[in-house]
């Protein structure tokens, strides 16, 4: 009786359970490696940037504690810019570690990547007279090339920031806002050149200008100008344009600009 129970008996429910178990642990190994993709996906990107225009936002997202952000900020702030890695860490007090995994990702200007050799430019340090001096608003790309730092790319980014202005450049000091210049080839150009047609701008009222005014003015957003209106109200209005630099997130190293634009009574 015992053998033939053995021999009718059926056991292929155990082996669709054994089945079933092995395919759902394959289901499972494919859910985690799938969960694995999309953690990946999901992290933030860092793309190429250059350390010297770090936010506080930008540096937050990259891990810098607040007092490394400020001393870059510190830095830029006296006209410096940082040309390395090395200049970063030594400026920033970032941690060996922070430095490793972010620094793969800064991108410097051309000129500091690919310097030029010196020898291959004529540069007088012999300070030319306002009649001596090309008007910067009508010089060439080649005229432009002569002088010290600057090369083909430098030179075409100089007319074409010049061109987004009606009139061109109303002053010398607009030569800041083009990428790539330092302070020392802004010197250079200023030695050679100088902006005898300036394009007409229109000013504003520093102590009665309304926010929509302020906005038009470049570097100014919405926000920094509701500060400096704030400000305005707590000081009984400004007393010196300078006293911008007292206002949340002005961006003082582009005050010289925005001066341009104002006016006290």
């Amino acid at each position: 009786m015992i053998q033939c129970f053995y021999y009718f008996s059926s056991f292929s429910s155990y082996d669709d359970f054994d089945l079933k178990t092995k395919e759902l642990e394959q289901f499972q190994k494919e859910v985690d490696s799938l969960k694995l993709i999309q953690q990946e996906k999901n992290k933030p990107r860092i793309y190429p940037f250059n350390p010297n225009f770090i936010t506080d936002y930008k540096g937050y997202t990259l891990g810098m504690t607040p007092q490394e952000i400020d001393r870059l900020h510190h830095y830029r702030n006296q006209n410096k810019w940082v040309n390395s890695a090395s200049e970063f860490q030594q400026v920033t007090k970032v941690s060996d570690s922070l430095l490793g995994k972010i620094s793969p990702y800064f991108k410097f200007p051309e000129w500091v990547t690919n310097p030029k050799p010196k020898t291959s430019y004529t540069y007088s340090n012999t300070p030319k007279t306002y009649h001596q001096k090309i008007d910067l608003n009508t010089a060439t790309a080649k005229q432009l090339q002569r002088v010290n730092g600057i090369g083909v790319k430098l030179s075409d980014r100089i007319i074409k920031h010049r061109n987004t202005f009606v009139g061109g450049f109303a002053s010398d000091v607009e030569l800041i806002d083009v990428y790539g210049l330092s302070p020392e080839v802004i010197a250079r150009i200023t030695n050679m050149f100088t902006v005898k047609t300036p394009r007409v701008i229109t000013t504003y009222n520093l102590n009665s200008a309304t926010r929509d005014e302020l906005v038009k003015i470049p570097h100014l957003d919405y926000e920094v100008a509701s500060a400096i209106i704030e400000q305005r109200t707590l000081r009984d209005g400004f007393k010196s344009i300078d006293e911008l630099t007292k206002v949340k997130d002005f961006p003082n190293e582009k005050i010289e600009i925005i001066q341009l634009y104002l006016a006290l009574d």
